[in-house]
């Protein structure tokens, strides 16, 4: 079996999860790093056994030419530069949600990769998870009927920091980018892209939404309702409801957890467990092997229009409260 290089850049908490199911991959290897410095990218890679350490990414870049694929797991104004640095060197990226600031930098990140022939894929993780992937054939095989309205939130509490990342508006901080990505990429998922948006934020001290909520208007009478959160702890939940049954997704429905409920109207209602042996984030590297095993330069499953598509959502709900980043 091939085994795939994969580098790091980006060495925070993220970074750890993904790395530690990174290694559960039989196909997959951790070949080099690179951090803040050399220091702080030496201590990341003395713990997993990784042989190569920079501080830099073009450093790594430059010296491990042999590369399968890069996971870029910078805060998020970091992905749209790093992104476009390691697709110019023709290295396969696999790129931390948001996949960039706003729509014009995921298209011009698009646009890179085709003209380098060169694999992209927003770390929309959820998207390959087996919960979703249930849910989605639960929903194709029409058991509740078609789908009429999403519901969504994801919150929790963090003190007030404004030299953490959350609170730093040059960082990308905010609910919405951070956590609110996953309940309009569940709406998105399941209803397309909206024809009309409402939103409404509140905003803390150094100007990033410290809660947004947001009616996403489909046509034939859909809605999605979806809520973020850095200063609430809410259950994070979603629920799809159709015109026969509904799907009650657990909290916290965006990572592996206890499972979902499945409830069809008068009839039944089942539970559906999941038995977990990682974080989930080798799924979404797995999806990245077998693309690039296969030769193609984007994933089926969550495509660059995928990654366009939400992103021109999250700017329409950025528009409507407000919230511009520096």
């Amino acid at each position: 079996m091939e085994k795939y290089k994969w580098g790091i850049i980006g060495l925070g908490r993220i970074a750890h999860k993904f790395v530690a199911d990174l290694l559960l991959l039989s196909n997959a290897e951790l070949y080099a790093v690179a951090g803040r410095n050399e220091e702080w990218a030496s201590a990341f890679a003395k713990k997993y056994a990784c042989q190569n350490a920079f501080g830099s990414p073009s450093e790594m870049l430059e010296k491990c030419p042999d590369l399968d694929a890069v996971y870029v797991a910078t805060p998020h104004v970091g992905h749209y530069e790093t992104t476009l640095l390691c697709l110019n060197k023709k290295v396969a990226v696999l790129c931390e949600k948001p996949l960039a600031m706003n729509a014009t930098q995921v298209a011009e990140m698009i646009a890179c990769a085709k003209k380098n022939n060169t694999f992209l894929m927003e770390a929309m993780w959820s998207r390959f998870l087996p919960t979703i992937r249930k849910v989605l054939n639960i929903i194709e095989l029409e058991t509740i009927g078609k789908v009429k309205t999403v519901q969504g939130d994801f919150g929790f509490y963090t003190d007030f920091n404004p030299q953490s990342r959350i609170f730093d508006k040059k960082l990308g901080g905010g609910s919405l980018l951070d956590v609110g990505i996953y309940p309009v990429f569940l709406a998105y998922l399941l209803l397309g892209k909206p024809k009309n948006i409402l939103a409404k934020a509140t905003f803390t001290s150094t100007g990033v939404d410290e809660s947004c909520a947001a009616i996403l208007n489909y046509d034939d009478n859909k809605m999605a309702m979806i809520h973020s959160s850095i200063c609430n702890k809410t259950p994070t939940e979603g629920f799809i409801y159709g015109e026969k049954g509904m799907i009650h997704l657990h909290g916290r429905f965006h990572e592996p957890n206890q499972g979902f409920t499945l409830k069809v109207y008068d009839e039944y209602e089942k539970f559906y467990p999941f038995d977990w042996k990682s974080g989930g984030y080798d799924y979404e590297a797995a999806e990245v092997m077998r693309c690039l095993a296969q030769g193609k330069i984007q994933s089926d499953d969550w495509s660059w229009q995928n990654s366009l598509d939400l992103m021109t959502i999250l700017d329409s709900i950025r528009g409507e409260i407000g919230l511009e980043y520096i």
